[in-house]
């Protein structure tokens, strides 16, 4: 069983190593090149221990098996009330209720802040992350056609939000 805590400094090595993962290997993240732990530091400091924008990650058997986040959506003071979230799995990790487990702890340490929605935004071709955030009560609100290219190819990205 995974135990989720909150992230700390000497996670970012292996949070860009599952991320980098994903950049390399899927069209999952619309980045391309894959991040040093210089480049990703200024991701990972805008998160806090409290406050809308938060970062847990999960470990089982001594290895850091996944993390969710939660983040600024856009730059514009009226967004400040949503969040996007955000939930990666080291890849031989999937399958196990990780994901669950760490948007359950990442839930329930968003529920006294002011968020009023929380939005996701999934690349085309994975259920297993639809399943995952409609299990927390998101629901699909629009489908963004061909926004992003990747290897070779555009993607389309479904839009889920939940009310908080």
């Amino acid at each position: 069983m995974a135990t989720v805590r909150r992230a700390r400094e000497a996670d970012l090595a292996a949070i860009v190593e599952i991320y980098n993962h994903y950049v390399r290997e899927t069209a999952i993240t619309f980045d391309i090149e894959p991040f040093t732990l210089e480049t990703r530091r200024p991701w990972f400091d805008a998160f806090s221990d409290s406050g809308r924008h938060q970062l847990f990650v999960a470990e089982e058997g001594g290895v850091l098996a996944g993390y969710a986040g939660s983040h600024g959506f856009r730059t514009k003071a009226a967004y400040d009330t949503s969040v996007e979230t955000t939930v990666y799995l080291h890849p031989q990790m999937g399958g196990r209720g990780i994901g669950t487990e760490l948007y359950r702890v990442l839930f329930e340490a968003l529920e006294d802040q002011d968020i009023h929605r929380a939005l996701a935004g999934i690349t085309e071709g994975n259920p297993g992350s639809i399943a995952l955030h409609e299990r927390f009560g998101f629901r699909h609100s629009g489908l963004f056609t061909q926004v992003g290219r990747k290897f070779d190819r555009y993607w389309d990205v479904d839009w889920l939000e939940k009310e908080m």
